[in-house]
């Protein structure tokens, strides 16, 4: 039958395995140093690992592949754990796949083993991507008057994305770097005064951004060719959002370089983790 199903671009994939834990049904593993898709009956083909991967390795295409089957799933789903069962059923109420829900659900009562508690948030995103959760997030003294105190920038450079930057830049010599996922300087109130002040900001978002493999290319080209005194990697807590300090160690690794790497976690509350 034609159904989706995920792609791997065996180019891209470094191996790096961050894809794994998005697919609790068991459908990838790392073999020979690549994420392969072991088997297409275990693919929902609803895309939960490919905003995991920081290369843009992963697609979900249409192809001609057997039907996916929720009770063979199950059967690998069960063995990993309470945890993987309460992560399974999530991802298909996320995906509005309630038939396949009702199925697993079936299953597990057919095998005397209780039914995970769910969030009632839960089937309420827009993706499968943590970061993508409609979330309200509650603030005291919403009427308190603003500061009479100015905030001045701290914005040394323009642009800032990291797809505009000149590698070429003389602002980057001895500089050190901050390397920002887009959404973290609206999530921590005093970004500028505790991350940017002193620094060559550069933004970026891994999952979103298109030419992950130019990005790396970019920073090689900018750790090569300057001094570069440190690093600081600001990014969300969720998943997709790691992939900035994978691209950041890679190519510190690859320019051969010893420069210094910090990393920080903002919640999606503002708070540094």
């Amino acid at each position: 039958m034609l159904r989706k199903i995920i792609e791997i671009d065996e180019e891209k994939c470094t191996g790096c395995g961050l894809c794994i834990p998005d697919c609790p049904e068991g459908a990838l593993q790392i073999i020979d140093g690549k994420a392969r898709l072991i088997s297409d009956l275990f693919c929902d083909g609803l895309g939960a690992c490919v905003g995991a991967c920081p290369e843009g390795a992963m697609h979900v295409v249409e192809r001609e592949a057997p039907p996916y089957n929720e009770e063979i799933v199950m059967e690998n789903i069960i063995k990993a754990g309470p945890n993987t069962i309460k992560a399974h059923l999530e991802h298909l109420l996320d995906h509005g796949e309630h038939d396949l829900y009702a199925e697993a659900v079936a299953v597990l009562k057919k095998k005397n083993l209780p039914v995970p508690e769910i969030s009632e948030n839960v089937g309420k995103m827009a993706c499968g991507c943590p970061g993508s959760h409609t979330r309200a997030i509650s603030r005291e003294n919403p009427e308190e008057p603003l500061s009479s105190v100015k905030q001045k920038s701290e914005l040394r450079q323009w642009p800032v994305q990291l797809h505009l930057i000149n590698p070429q830049a003389r602002y980057l010599d001895n500089a050190d770097i901050l390397l920002a996922a887009d959404c973290t300087p609206f999530a921590y109130a005093n970004f500028h005064q505790r991350f940017i002040k002193g620094k060559i900001a550069i933004t970026l978002c891994p999952k979103l951004d298109q030419g992950m493999e130019d990005y790396l290319d970019k920073l090689l080209t900018i750790f090569k060719t300057h001094d570069i005194k440190s690093v600081t990697v600001v990014h969300m807590e969720v998943p997709c959002c790691t992939g900035i300090v994978l691209l950041a160690e890679r190519a510190i690794r690859e320019s051969g370089k010893n420069i210094i790497l910090k990393e920080y976690t903002i919640s999606v509350d503002g708070e540094i983790i």
